[in-house]
């Protein structure tokens, strides 16, 4: 069983790397494309792809730690440790939130180019096609 959960947490952390090279290199790829057809922002959406594809990375290196940590060994050190990894992890999490959006991850509805129409706020999509709507929270959660 230890086998198992110990190869379970590599295959999680080799898909969080994978994740990030792939999305590095397609990234970097359309960029150069869209540089040669000038696509208006070409360096935002590449910012944004790549941002994207970090905080996915972060969020399987997470899930890698969480699997080893309490399955392997939930000793208070290695809990204690998983911990600090979580909150340096969390950190880094948000400053490349605040980076790709120009907000804080609590504070939906607000943001680099983002306008609220009708209820909804406007964003530019990772594509640069044009805006997406995407639902904003209500002021009031008991309503």
């Amino acid at each position: 069983m230890r086998h198992a959960i110990e190869l379970a947490g590599q295959t999680i952390e080799a898909l969080a790397v994978a994740i990030i090279v792939i999305a590095i290199v397609h990234g970097t790829v359309r960029y150069l494309f869209h540089i040669k057809q000038k696509v208006p922002d070409a360096y935002t959406i590449y910012k944004v792809q790549i941002g994207r594809a970090l905080l996915l990375g972060l969020e399987f290196l997470v899930a890698a730690d969480i699997v080893r940590t309490v399955a392997l060994e939930p000793t208070m050190q290695k809990v204690l440790t998983l911990g600090l990894l979580v909150i340096v992890r969390t950190f880094l999490s948000w400053a490349l939130v605040v980076e790709i959006e120009g907000r804080w991850p609590w504070r939906s509805g607000e943001g680099r180019g983002g306008e609220k129409v009708d209820g909804r706020v406007t964003s530019v999509t990772s594509e640069g096609l044009g805006s997406r709507d995407f639902p904003s929270r209500p002021n009031n959660p008991s309503s």
